[in-house]
């Protein structure tokens, strides 16, 4: 097995050597290392971001848009373009880290899913991400992550003892893959830079009862899909927000090991630990979003806020008792299948018996 792993690895080293030759050129070559050192501290902050990226089904930018947003106080449009960029290369080193380590794979699914996002996102990026406002912006990032976060502080147990996965068939994966992919693509992925990763593992783990183990690699691909497509959408129609280039010249060469590295060191050390305090920190950015923003939320905006988290938990729940039924009907077939075939094989050794 190891040898079988050796031999792969060095797809994601080839991957790693041209991407170091590229960022060296920029910094040396062309003169932006003083750009590059002077935002040091996005580098350092996401040094944690990327491990939680390839260890967690949250994307680097869960780490970098509040530390850009919140902590630096840059507009949030500019933590969202941040995320597609800086994902590009961590979520992406960690995919090919992933892929040549051949980690089990919910693929039909995440097909889907790719479809899905090669649709909505670019939708979501020319029609509705440039009508929100900033505020709701960080409002959306910090409801959906706090409930996220919620979820994992009380579900955790239940969805770290999933045990492979319920395939129920190929096309019914694919058919929800591209639905999820399609809409949080357009409204999670393209208004937050985030968010479609977590989307698609919530499917995944309350609905289909998928092992973490397959989960979190699944959510981790289709990130780093997602976020190469935004930066290309952008790139070639809006534009990146001004500010995007110096911070990931600072921060790109971190978030290409600490991803991967965040994919292997969680397989030694497990995933609920890390999970644990991804998820804490995912309601601590809902409080501190809804502080820093009192003055414009004021008390009904703040209670609004906190009623979404509500309505999302239900949503999860809703999800989680259909994939329970789903789960059930699936069981029962497969006995009904199994009788039959019983039957079947009990008829054809009697009459073998009579000739």
């Amino acid at each position: 097995m190891q040898q079988k792993l050796k031999q792969h690895l060095w797809l994601w080293l080839v991957w790693l050597a041209g991407f170091y030759a590229v960022w060296l050129y920029l910094v040396i070559g062309l003169g932006y290392w003083p750009e590059a050192k002077a935002h040091w501290p996005i580098a350092v902050a996401m040094a944690i971001g990327s491990y939680a990226a390839g260890s967690t089904p949250m994307g680097g930018g869960t780490v970098g848009f509040p530390v850009l947003v919140l902590l630096f106080e840059q507009p949030a449009t500019l933590g969202r373009d941040f995320s597609f960029a800086v994902q590009a290369i961590g979520m992406t080193s960690a995919s090919i880290f992933i892929l040549a380590r051949r980690q089990p794979i919910a693929w039909a699914m995440l097909k889907g899913a790719m479809l899905g996002s090669l649709i909505g996102t670019p939708l979501g990026i020319w029609l509705i991400a440039p009508y929100i406002p900033g505020l709701w912006i960080k409002l959306v990032f910090a409801v959906v992550w706090a409930s996220f976060g919620l979820l994992h502080l009380y579900r955790l147990n239940e969805i770290a003892g999933h045990s492979g996965m319920t395939e129920f068939n190929e096309k019914w994966d694919f058919n929800v893959g591209c639905w999820l992919g399609l809409g949080a693509g357009a409204a999670v992925a393209a208004v937050t830079g985030v968010g479609i990763d977590m989307v698609l593992y919530t499917a995944l783990v309350l609905l289909c009862r998928t092992d973490l183990k397959i989960a979190i690699p699944t959510s981790v691909i289709i990130m780093a899909f997602t976020s190469v497509l935004g930066v290309i959408v952008k790139n070639l129609s809006t534009g990146m927000q001004p500010g995007v280039f110096e911070n990931w010249l600072a921060a790109a060469p971190v978030v290409a090991l600490g991803a991967p590295l965040g994919v292997y060191i969680v397989a030694l050390i497990g995933r609920k630990p890390t999970l644990l305090v991804v998820a804490f920190l995912c309601v601590l950015q809902f409080f501190w979003t809804l502080y820093s923003e009192r003055a414009s939320l004021g008390l009904s905006g703040m209670l609004l806020s906190t009623l979404a988290v509500g309505i999302c938990l239900l949503g999860f729940e809703h999800l989680r008792r259909w994939g329970a039924k789903l789960v059930g009907y699936r069981s029962e077939n497969a006995a009904v299948e199994r009788h039959v075939v019983n039957d079947t094989n009990t008829v054809t050794s009697q009459t073998s018996g009579v000739k």
